[in-house]
């Protein structure tokens, strides 16, 4: 089973059994094309999806066009030489280069031997693509969320990619080109900075986007909770989305859980299996900066308990659950809330600061407030991501095992230079004193969640 896609890798599978193949790239000495038989697959292709002036829609405002313009003039003349990680010729290249149109459910050829009929269901993924093409600074997590899944059924497989319809998206998709800013490339030096702040503040006034309808990607992650499944992007609400009999995919719409959930939430939720709650959370760049809450199993979502004790904003991005508690880490990745430094010095809003002392906070799952939060040193202990938790039987420590990040400064920047550690950490809730700290893993670490 084979459909091309452009730099992206999908499974081969012989009869029951699936492997992974190289991706699928142009035809050169090196890369031979397979027989001609094969060339009918081959259906995707890779279009230049640059938004110009030029090739703005018909019904594109004159507004949107003169923005389209100062961008372009802020791109091309004002912005310094991009640092590797913001430069789209070296994001968007080898396995990250972007796939530039949707496809509708397509039935994929079976190369050899057949899937069984009783086999029936859905993978379905989702990640960062963008929809134009950049013309200036792009972080690789600043792409449009796009859906990618393979419908299994009656003996048959259906491929299909969808965009996540997002606010964001169908702006855009309705002007033309870009109109909300990235925020991980948006601060690119000082005049550039000024620049696209006021563009910005000018969209906003002229009506082209009302950021209180959501500025987000749900680009990030897949969760089914509430008897729904939802695309997630922490600076946005979850995005509720629907895998079709045909194998199509469909955005329902943005979810507020009856209005309850005013602000963004986690991209990791995590849901208990035995009580059917979820439980999640949301960080800010103003006090509280981290606030706790829950689902039941009914999908309602239960009262926000604000972290108080979380004095600065930290970037938590992840956390990890037992049956007692909630384990967070407030680590040495930080938001950066001095505008003044973000304008002078540009790069990202999420930065390292090695001064500070990485800590874990352990709150009860159904505490009231955070007068129940411990919070305890460990020093060098940087995680983005939660593997596993529990609660040992003495009732009075927690264990936590997660990739340790040994290379913080290099987090966003620099991500091919990141090293991780797989490490375990036992926590001592009485006394913090009995820490243990093991490593398991030394190597690099790629965090894949599959949820069924």
């Amino acid at each position: 089973l084979r459909h091309s896609s452009s730099s992206r890798l999908l499974p081969r599978i012989n009869s029951t059994v699936s492997e992974e193949r190289s991706p699928i790239s142009n035809p050169s000495e090196n890369n031979v094309p397979p027989p001609s038989k094969y060339k009918k697959l081959y259906t995707r292709t890779n279009r230049n999806s640059v938004a110009s002036p030029a090739k703005l829609r018909p019904e594109t405002t004159l507004v949107t066009a003169l923005f389209t313009t100062v961008e372009d003039v802020i791109n091309t003349f004002i912005d310094p030489p991009s640092r590797p990680s913001v430069d789209p010729k070296h994001v968007l290249s080898g396995d990250f280069a972007p796939v530039l149109d949707e496809l509708p459910p397509t039935e994929c050829e079976i190369i050899h031997g057949s899937l069984p009929p009783s086999l029936d269901g859905a993978y379905i993924r989702n990640g960062p693509n963008p929809q134009f093409l950049p013309r200036g600074p792009y972080h690789l997590f600043d792409g449009d969320g796009m859906l990618h899944a393979i419908r299994i059924s009656n003996g048959k497989a259906t491929l299909c990619s969808r965009y996540v319809k997002t606010n964001k998206y169908n702006v855009e998709k309705q002007a033309g080109a870009q109109v909300i800013p990235n925020v991980f490339s948006g601060f690119n030096g000082m005049t550039a900075s000024v620049a696209r702040g006021a563009l910005t503040a000018f969209r906003v006034l002229a009506g082209q986007y009302n950021p209180v309808n959501g500025i987000g990607l749900a680009n990030t992650s897949l969760a089914f909770f509430c008897n729904r499944l939802f695309a997630l992007g922490e600076s946005d609400l979850p995005y509720a989305v629907r895998l079709t009999d045909t194998g199509d995919i469909e955005t329902i719409g943005r979810f507020d859980f009856d209005g309850k959930l005013e602000m963004s939430m986690t991209a990791h939720p995590k849901t208990d299996p035995q009580t059917g709650e979820t439980f999640a959370f949301r960080y800010s760049p103003v006090p509280p900066f981290l606030t706790f809450f829950r689902f039941d199993s009914t999908g309602k979502k239960q009262r926000d308990v604000p972290v108080y004790s979380l004095t600065s904003p930290s970037f938590v991005h992840d956390f990890a659950i037992t049956k007692r508690h909630a384990i967070f880490a407030d680590i040495q990745i930080v938001m950066r809330m001095n505008i003044m430094d973000l304008v002078l010095e540009g790069g990202s809003p999420i930065g390292a600061d090695n001064r500070k002392t990485p800590r874990v906070g352990v709150i009860p799952r159904y505490a009231g407030d955070d007068s129940e939060m411990k919070w305890f040193e460990v020093p060098g202990f940087n995680i983005i991501h939660a593997i596993n938790a529990w609660d040992e039987n003495d009732g009075n420590t927690v264990v936590l095992i997660a990739p340790n990040i040994m290379s913080i400064e290099h987090t966003l920047e620099r991500m091919d230079l990141v090293h991780s550690l797989v490490e375990k950490v036992k926590i001592d809730l009485v006394t913090g004193l009995n820490l243990i700290w093991i490593t398991f893993w030394a190597n690099n670490l790629l965090i894949i969640l599959v949820q069924t």
